[in-house]
């Protein structure tokens, strides 16, 4: 009966412990995102300077060389373009659940739809550099919230686990 007892307590306090862990990476996974965001778009910049490419083909590349989260994402919206105009396609395509980025987040990434495919080459370059510069200030705020939150979670879960042993005790 003790054996018992003790994979009981040993169960909850390693599942709550998970549970923060598995909350506090949602912070390290947004800053990474943010990160692969922007260099992301700033392959986007070099290759509609350079290539002169359709944008479906252009998200196409990107989505098989970046990481396969933001990646499908660059998937989503070339193959949206076959039916929608770019900045349509785009915002859907963010607004989709796959990613840990916030509201916030989204709302700089989706302004990008504004002009997308919408204006000339030019205007199409220097609103991909406003969204990276909106992107910058968001990965600092990341970071910052990571620092706080990331150590809070995971310490959080594992004294939670603590209680309910010493409570079930």
């Amino acid at each position: 009966m003790l054996g018992i007892k003790i994979l009981i307590y040993s169960f909850i306090f390693l599942t709550c412990s998970a549970i923060g862990l598995i909350k506090s990476q949602k912070y390290v996974y947004r800053v990474d995102e943010l990160k692969e965001f922007k260099n992301a778009l700033n392959m986007f910049k070099t290759k509609i300077k350079f290539t002169y490419e359709p944008l479906p083909d252009i998200f196409k590349q990107i989505s098989n060389t970046i990481t396969p989260s933001i990646g499908s994402i660059f998937k989503i919206a070339s193959y949206n373009m076959s039916f929608l105009t770019a900045g349509e396609a785009w915002s859907k395509a963010i607004d989709t659940d796959i990613l840990n980025i916030n509201l916030e987040d989204k709302k700089i990434l989706k302004d990008l739809s504004k002009l997308l495919g919408a204006t000339d080459l030019e205007g199409q370059i220097s609103q991909i550099e406003v969204t990276e510069t909106f992107l910058d200030e968001q990965i600092k705020r990341a970071e910052k919230e990571k620092e706080k939150n990331e150590q809070m979670y995971r310490k959080l879960g594992v004294i939670i686990g603590l209680g309910i042993v010493i409570v079930l005790i």
